[in-house]
Order: C-alpha cells, then sequence, then structure tokens
C-alpha cells in the first residue's frame, strides 16, 4: 500500500511516488538500477586511482594501498551516517553528491600530481582526498535506497539485496575497466576524467530527466545547469591534460626532458643536458622516478656489475634486467662470448634503448649484435621455467627491491632459482644497493644469496650519481669465486686490479647485525628499504 508524504517547506521535491519520475515504474527503476551500476564502477577507479598514482609517485604500493582502502571505508560509513537527514529530499541530494563526487575523483588525479610536484604535499592531501571521495560514495546507497523506494515501495531487505547485486557487480566492472580499458587507452589522468564526466552526467540525467517531477522548477533549472557547468569542467580538463602533464612531469627532474612515456609497467623518463665541465651530454634515464644511470659515471657501475663476473667461462651469458643495453655492452666486449640472452620485464625500456640515439649511442648498438636474444618477460617467472642449456655468467641487474613485486627478486628462492640456471663453475653477480645509505638492505641481499647455497663475495665501488654502491659476485664453489680481471678483460675506464682489492673492505659501522635474508613469506628487505631509505 503506498502512502503520501506531506510536502514540507524545507524542499523542493515533490514524494508522491506516482509523481516523482518519468515513465513507467518498471523503466524508471531498471534506470536507478543502472544508475547503482554505473555509480559503484566510477567509485572503484576512483579508489584504484588513489593507489595507482601513489605507486607511480611513491614506489610504496603496500602502504598506499592500505592507506587508500583504509580511509576510503571509514568514510563510507561517516558518508552514509551524515546524509541521513537529507534523505527526505532524495533526487536534489543525490544529484549534489553525485555531480560532487564525479568532479572530485576525475580532478582527483591532477590534483594530487600538482601537490606532490610543487608543493610535496602528497600524503596528506591524498589521504583528505580519500577520505572525501568516500564520504560521497558512502553517501550514494542510502540515496539510491530512498529513489528506488519512490519508484516502487519494497521491502528493505529485498532492496538492500537488489541494491547490492547491482553495486557489487558495477565495482566488477570498474575493477576490470580500469587495468585493461582506461589505464591502456586514456592513461591514469585522462582515463579519471572520463570517468568522472560519465559520474556527472548519470547523476544528471537520473535527477533531472528521470525524477525531474520530484523537483520543484528552480531546482531543475540548478540541476541541469550544474550538470552541464561539471562537465563543461572537464572537458576543459582534458583539453589541458597534456599540457599540464609535461608541466609538472617536468617539475620533478632537474634536467630537460627529451622523452617520457608511460609504459604497460612504468613511467620512462630520458633526460639529457649539457654539463659544464664535462664535453659530453648528461643523459639520465628514470623508471617511476627513480635513476637508473647518469651516462657521466654509468660506466663505473656497469664495468663493476659485469667485469668479475667475466674472469671465468664465459660462452653463454645471462642479463636478468638492464634493459637500457649498457650491462650488455661490457659483455658484448669479450669475443668469445657466443650468446647472451637479455631478460626484461618492459618491451617498452628495450625498444628505447634500441631506438633513441641517446641510448643507442652509448650502448653501442648492443641490441643490434647477432648475439644477443632479448625475452619480455618478468625474471622470476621465466628462471622458473627455464629449461635449457646452463649458463656461464648471469648478472642480475634489477631495480631495487621498494615493491612487493620486486621484492620477490630479492629473496633466497629466486637466488636459488637463479642459481640452477648457472654452470657448476659458474659465476653470478647481484647488483644490491647502497651499503652506505641501506646497509641492512645490502646485508639482506648478501644474506639471501648465501642461504640460496651459493657462496658470496661482498663488494662496493663508488658511483657518485648513486654513492657508495654495492654488489654480490657469488658462485657454487665452496671457496669464495675470486674478485679479479680476467686476462683478456678489455681496457676499462675505471675499474682496475687495485679498486677491485679494495672494494671488498667495509667499514664496520655500515654492517648491521641480525640482519635476516628476505623470503617470497617474509619479505624483511621491504621493511629495511622502508626505513633506510627515508631522508635520501
Amino acid at each position: 500500500m503506498t502512502t503520501t508524504v506531506e510536502r514540507t517547506e524545507l524542499g523542493p521535491e515533490t514524494p508522491e511516488p506516482a509523481r516523482a519520475m518519468v515513465g513507467s515504474p518498471v523503466g524508471a527503476r531498471r534506470v536507478v538500477l543502472l544508475a547503482v551500476f554505473v555509480c559503484a564502477a566510477c567509485g572503484l577507479v576512483y579508489e584504484l586511482s588513489l593507489i595507482t598514482l601513489g605507486s607511480y609517485l611513491t614506489g610504496g604500493s603496500i602502504t598506499q594501498t592500505s592507506l587508500v582502502v583504509g580511509f576510503v571505508m571509514a568514510a563510507m560509513g561517516l558518508g552514509a551516517l551524515a546524509v541521513k537527514p537529507l534523505l527526505r529530499w532524495p533526487v536534489a541530494t543525490f544529484a549534489a553528491v553525485e555531480i560532487s563526487l564525479g568532479l572530485l575523483g576525475a580532478l582527483s588525479v591532477p590534483l594530487l600530481y600538482a601537490a606532490f610536484a610543487w608543493l610535496n604535499l602528497y600524503t596528506p592531501v591524498m589521504l583528505v582526498t580519500a577520505t572525501l571521495i568516500g564520504g560521497l560514495i558512502g553517501a550514494e546507497v542510502p540515496l539510491l535506497m530512498a529513489l528506488v523506494q519512490r519508484v516502487r515501495h519494497q521491502e528493505a531487505a529485498g532492496a538492500v539485496a537488489d541494491l547490492s547485486a547491482v553495486d557489487y557487480g558495477g565495482a566488477l566492472v570498474g575493477g576490470l575497466a580500469f587495468p585493461f580499458v582506461l589505464l591502456p587507452i586514456f592513461g591514469l589522468l585522462q582515463g579519471a576524467l572520463v570517468v568522472g564526466a560519465l559520474n556527472v552526467a548519470t547523476a544528471g540525467l537520473l535527477a533531472g530527466w528521470v525524477f525531474r517531477r520530484g523537483l520543484s522548477r528552480p531546482a531543475r533549472v540548478a540541476v541541469g545547469t550544474v550538470t552541464v557547468c561539471g562537465l563543461v569542467v572537464l572537458a576543459g580538463a582534458a583539453a589541458y591534460a597534456g599540457r599540464f602533464e609535461v608541466t609538472a612531469r617536468q617539475r620533478l627532474y632537474r634536467y630537460p626532458i627529451v622523452h617520457a612515456e608511460r609504459s604497460a609497467y612504468q613511467e620512462i623518463v630520458l633526460t639529457s643536458a649539457l654539463v659544464d665541465g664535462w664535453r659530453d651530454s648528461d643523459v639520465r634515464l628514470y623508471l617511476d622516478g627513480d635513476l637508473q644511470f647518469s651516462s657521466l659515471d654509468e660506466h663505473r657501475y656497469h664495468e663493476s656489475l659485469v667485469h668479475p663476473a667475466m674472469a671465468g667461462d664465459r660462452t653463454r651469458v645471462l642479463v636478468l634486467g638492464g634493459g637500457d643495453g649498457l650491462a650488455l655492452r661490457e659483455v658484448l666486449r669479450y669475443p668469445d662470448v657466443e650468446k647472451v640472452t637479455l631478460v626484461d620485464l618492459d618491451a617498452a625500456v628495450v625498444d628505447l634503448a634500441r631506438t633513441h640515439p641517446a641510448l643507442s649511442s652509448r650502448n653501442r648498438g648492443a641490441f643490434e649484435d647477432p648475439r644477443v636474444e632479448v625475452v619480455a618477460g618478468d625474471a622470476f617467472n621465466w628462471s622458473r621455467g627455464y629449461a635449457g642449456e646452463p649458463y656461464d655468467v648471469v648478472l642480475v641487474d634489477l631495480p631495487d627491491a621498494d615493491s612487493t613485486a620486486l621484492a620477490k627478486l630479492y629473496t633466497v628462492e629466486f637466488y636459488g632459482m637463479v642459481g640452477r640456471l648457472m654452470t657448476d663453475d659458474g659465476r653470478m653477480v647481484v647488483q644490491a644497493g647502497s651499503p652506505f645509505f641501506a646497509p641492512s638492505s645490502y646485508w639482506s641481499i648478501v644474506a639471501a644469496v648465501g642461504e640460496a647455497g651459493l657462496t658470496p663475495t661482498p663488494y662496493h665501488v663508488d658511483v657518485p650519481s648513486f654513492g657508495d654502491w654495492g654488489f654480490v659476485l657469488a658462485g657454487w664453489t665452496p671457496n669464495p669465486p675470486g674478485l679479479v680481471l680476467g686476462d683478456e678483460a678489455p681496457e676499462l675506464r675505471f675499474l682496475t686490479p687495485e679498486v677491485l682489492g679494495a672494494a671488498t673492505v667495509f667499514a664496520p659501522d655500515r654492517i648491521p647485525t641480525g640482519v635476516e635474508a628476505s623470503t617470497l613469506l617474509d619479505p624483511v628487505i621491504l621493511e629495511y628499504q622502508r626505513r633506510e631509505w627515508i631522508g635520501y
């Protein structure tokens, strides 16, 4: 039985169900449920956008996920409570909440990017943004419940079941659309703007058309005007997005950007500038904001990584990582190398190193050498599945373990798998970070190599762009592999037998006690990295 609620002087809405909507109750109910579906998808995209942007800018994927999810979920409860006094006017309130959510969710990405680039206030602004978005999402369900009941009165439990089914289905679509459609086609910034526009349009359609009879004429005009203005704002933001992204990105880098792209895995930035006192330009490669090399001193790093491992047999060489081709360049200087396999996750980095003159000139066209085979794949899974001929030399040149995806590449299990790819007298070298800035991380890697059954020889050199930088040479032999240069080593700019002799000496004030090896189930290196790199 339908009851008539008296109209109050406080609100513009006419709440009688028969007059509140346009069209049949069945059609209107379907439109409301479709709006639930769309709003749920949009809400999840906003949440994923915050998590993704945080991982891009700060690298802390676990921390970012926990903060965003925790604050959004808590704010959803607060939003549901805060909207209770406004449920007497669900149409107007729904329009205000959804248009606000669409604008805030769409503009949150450029807002946070600007806070990071210009103000260095990313985390506080992100927490405020997540709280506001969560509060607006939390207000949706009570309002949509009120709208559904306006279309057709239904027992509360049944209405909740219907709304929940559609809401969770929308969340699934949003969760799938984000990585497989929005990011590949539009990118993070443009994708958020597209979703925000969809959110605003849905709110305007539902409130301003389906339920327009439930609004006074001034309220209908207000909803229509705000909807159009919101879409115009988002269209303008989309038109300016490319210029904004270039300006904000350049703010993060010291030298002019000569190439920038977002691959399927990371942001790739190449900078170049002439430096006083140097004959050559300083070319720098950054992946997700982390410096990979400076052309002024990368020879120190790559000579130290490659040549100690090449002192023995070197017919077959495996390089894990190293998509810039600089380690490959050093390997190919040995004429008796017959086969080199390079495994790098991101084919875009390899393509850039092969085609961009600033990189190809420095790796000396290494990828064009017929001895080289390039595999685009994850080093962990590739090593686990490899069943071919063993390698004499393995070079593990991977980014630091500052995320869960990378932490598995610094574990006992990983080094055990890689060790099984070597011949009995093979030699492996691992880039292991800074024993000065991150001593616990460094010695955790040394411990992991040892617990995998290999015999580690730690050593470190000075690379001005990075500071004091460490490596681990390892082999299966019970005696530590000698840290020497082979008799047929090419002429090197930095590395000498004397430098290698000094490289095994570590100051006692940077050798911590009680350091544990990292494993897949207990990736302690993540905590070491988080704790030690603060302030640097």
